[in-house]
């Protein structure tokens, strides 16, 4: 199953951006003649006076770890449901719409950022192919949410036959898909359905041929993970799915905890559902899924976010059997249309490599060694009866590449230049579709025909809202405080001037091995049009060099993240893109605590700040309900070690009173299940106490929606207008 991407996920608070390898000089923090200005000291672009925050009161207390005894003047702001939390949310709120509200240029914003974030997506997305129907979510403004159709026959978007459009059974917009997957002969769907963001529902089955939803309601509980999955038996007459313990199953403090695999057979009893595949770790998330055939189902489970993983194989006629163990470093198993089972193993090959097994008796010790590693770094395979196409990613952009099935290379599938192949769907006779875009060409899906080694692109595209033909993509190599060489991209108008004074976002993540791929963002446009420059540092803690430099930027080496994106930041500074005065951090939820980080560690350099989300108190955060997932990422408070690496770079906790910080945006969700919002609350209290200069610092909090997943499209909209109208003002910026 293909999860289903989000088109908040291409909103502006996104911005991500990689671009053309280049021949630059490599020069690093060692080139700096001296100490920059403090960005946050400079005087603020004329506007409206900002109120006073309301008064946050301290109430210390004290905890020991290790020996050493901290305080935390403002924990009993993590009581969501406290009325005096309520109360201090909503002034805040008020104090910032007060502001944002009535700054200069703020319709015009609005007017040109809704055509972007309307638009700024794929027409298509989510593909499935099933019993020679093509099942895609659908996204089309002015709707809130995007919906689930059929396109018989393919290629044909205008013979779209709406099958699930959540905005029907509930008009307030707030209900969304999770996630969808067709049986194998493509007569019954099933659809996880959420409301409020909350990422994570209940699953409803609809019959194709009518649209009618057949059979029951079946609850996944209330757990804090987004990749709960469905996998549907050979013959579609029911299917396995995840769950969490219900209300009353176990004890109180295991809901969100302990998943579990269940099988539920069609109009039976949910009550009667028994488990399938359990006895798993507490901090367990599984994705099942099941083969073309439908004879088999695979069991991929992960210990945390990015911790240890196990993968099972359910055979037709038989259980589930374990295929391979944490140890085996096994990161993806596929069953292939001959019974075979692919394995990509990282196994004393960081990037990844290829055996192959049998699927009926698994044995990876024995496998065969079909695709070595090479290069790049390998993301998935996808069997057909001829052939193995093999999706990578090199450095960041994607490269597809197809073997025959004794691993003999045949060749590449030719996709766009510097771009990223998000989702294959596989046809007939080895036939591919792909989802394919770049920063300049919209996302759109292509057909490769394995006849002629062709890619034809087809009429399901995204809307081209923004030309880029007059910028350029300069890839440039900065020098971290190790050593390292970090790739960043630059995005640029062809006539800018290298002056250091263009307004410059720049952007990173760093973190659980994410990828951060090329993407077209039209709301890149309004940016590129006032002569603004973005640009994206590729730092440690992600996968694009492969697991060895994800390990590089986790638990105790996290600094590193940091020092490379304050090497990328000096790196615009020395080429004269920008200045610390002109420069400006936005964060996705991901990369919350880079940017806190940042704050803390180097307000001096950024002029700046937006963060999404809210990671920034480490100390307390595996106590938070999904922060336990993040302990594989982060570490522990336990262990002495790991608790001085969080305690050292905790950005709640390296606020310093009386110095002046940057201005800053804290955004939050009160329904994110995966950012607790009492992040940001402490983190925008504790600023505000400490700092010395007249920056506005801003806390952003919806009481209606969480991470993104299943925002509707006016809330995405105001959100990007509240980004660019802060940055503008803070920057200077006075839009033509």
């Amino acid at each position: 199953m293909s999860p289903a991407r989000s088109f908040v996920a291409l909103a502006p608070l996104a911005l991500l951006v990689l671009g053309c390898p280049g021949q630059a000089k490599v020069t690093g923090p060692g080139d700096k003649t001296g100490p920059l200005p403090s960005a946050s000291a400079t005087v603020e672009a004329p506007g409206p006076a900002l109120d006073p925050p309301p008064p946050t009161p301290k109430k210390p207390v004290f905890k020991e770890y290790h020996g050493e005894s901290v305080a935390d003047d403002y924990q009993w702001l993590e009581d969501g449901t406290s009325s005096d939390v309520k109360s201090w949310v909503g002034d805040h709120n008020r104090r910032t719409r007060a502001f944002l509200d009535i700054l200069p240029g703020r319709q015009a914003l609005y007017t040109s950022v809704r055509k972007f974030v309307e638009y700024g997506s794929p027409a298509f997305y989510a593909f499935q192919h099933k019993g020679g129907v093509l099942f895609s979510m659908r996204w089309r403004p002015p709707k809130q949410q995007p919906f689930l159709v059929t396109l018989t026959p393919v290629d044909k978007p205008n013979a779209e036959k709406v099958l699930v459009d959540p905005t029907t059974i509930d008009p307030s917009g707030n209900t969304s898909i999770d996630y969808y997957v067709a049986s194998p002969d493509g007569a019954k769907v099933a659809v996880s359905l959420s409301k409020g963001d909350r990422e994570g529902g209940s699953i409803r089955v609809f019959d194709v041929g009518t649209g009618r939803e057949i059979a029951e309601v079946v609850p996944q509980g209330a757990g804090r993970y987004k990749g709960k999955s469905i996998a549907w038996n050979a013959g579609g007459t029911g299917f396995f799915y995840t769950r969490y313990p219900s209300e009353g199953e176990g004890k109180s403090e295991d809901r969100g905890f302990f998943q579990k695999v269940y099988f539920h057979k069609l109009y039976a009893p949910v009550k009667d559902d028994a488990p399938a595949l359990d006895k798993l770790p507490r901090l367990a998330q599984i994705d099942v899924e099941t083969s073309g055939d439908g004879k088999f189902v695979t069991a991929r489970i992960e210990n945390g976010y990015g911790g240890p993983t196990e993968h099972h194989i359910f055979r037709q006629g038989g259980g589930f059997t374990k295929v391979a163990g944490a140890a085996d470093e096994v990161a993806r198993v596929v069953v292939g249309p001959d019974g075979d089972l692919y394995v990509i193993s990282k196994k004393d090959a960081p990037r990844g490599k290829i055996l192959k097994t049998s699927a009926w008796k698994p044995a990876l010790a024995k496998a065969t060694v079909v695709v070595p590693e090479g290069e790049a770094v390998l993301r998935d395979v996808l069997p057909t009866p001829q052939r193995l196409y093999v999706r990578a990613t090199a450095g960041g952009p994607s490269e597809m590449r197809w073997y025959d099935l004794k691993g003999k290379p045949g060749g590449l599938v030719p996709i766009l230049p510097v771009s990223a192949v998000h989702e294959v769907v596989l046809l007939q006779d080895d036939d591919l579709y792909f989802e394919n875009e770049s920063f300049t060409e919209a996302s759109a899906w292509y057909r490769f025909s394995s006849s002629s080694g062709k890619v034809e692109k087809t009429a399901m595209v995204q809307p081209a809202t923004a030309d880029f033909s007059d910028a350029v993509v300069v890839r440039e190599t900065c020098t971290s405080k190790d050593g390292t060489k970090i790739p960043l991209s630059i995005l640029r108008r062809k006539d800018a001037k290298l002056d250091g004074q263009n307004p410059t976002i720049l952007t990173g993540q760093g973190g659980f091995g994410v990828v951060v791929s090329p993407d077209y963002d039209p709301t890149r446009r309004a940016w590129l049009d006032v002569g603004g420059v973005v640009a994206v540092a590729n730092v440690r803690g992600g996968g694009e060099n492969g697991d060895g430099w994800h390990k590089a930027g986790m638990l105790t080496q996290k600094q590193n993240v940091f020092d490379d994106f304050f090497a990328c930041a000096e790196r615009l500074f020395e080429l004269k893109v920008t200045k610390n005065e002109k420069l400006a951090l936005l964060g996705a939820p991901q990369s919350s605590l880079l940017m806190g980080a940042a704050i803390t560690q180097r307000p001096d350099m950024f002029r700046a700040v937006v963060a999404r989300g809210g990671i920034y108190d480490m100390l307390r955060l595996e106590g938070t309900p999904n922060g336990a997932y993040d302990v594989p990422e982060y570490g522990t408070t336990a262990d002495d070690k790991q608790f001085k690496a969080l305690y050292g770079y905790s950005p709640y906790h390296r606020v310093e009173d009386g110095k002046p910080y940057p201005a800053t945006l804290l955004l939050t969700g009160e329904n994110d299940p995966r950012g607790d919002p009492s992040h940001a609350r402490k983190m925008a209290a504790r600023l505000l106490a400490a700092t010395s200069a007249k920056a506005p610092i801003l806390l952003r909090s919806s009481g209606d929606t969480g991470r993104g997943v299943g925002t509707p499209l006016e809330h995405a909209v105001l959100e990007a207008v509240d980004v660019y109208t802060f940055l503008f003002h803070v920057l200077g910026i006075k839009k033509p």
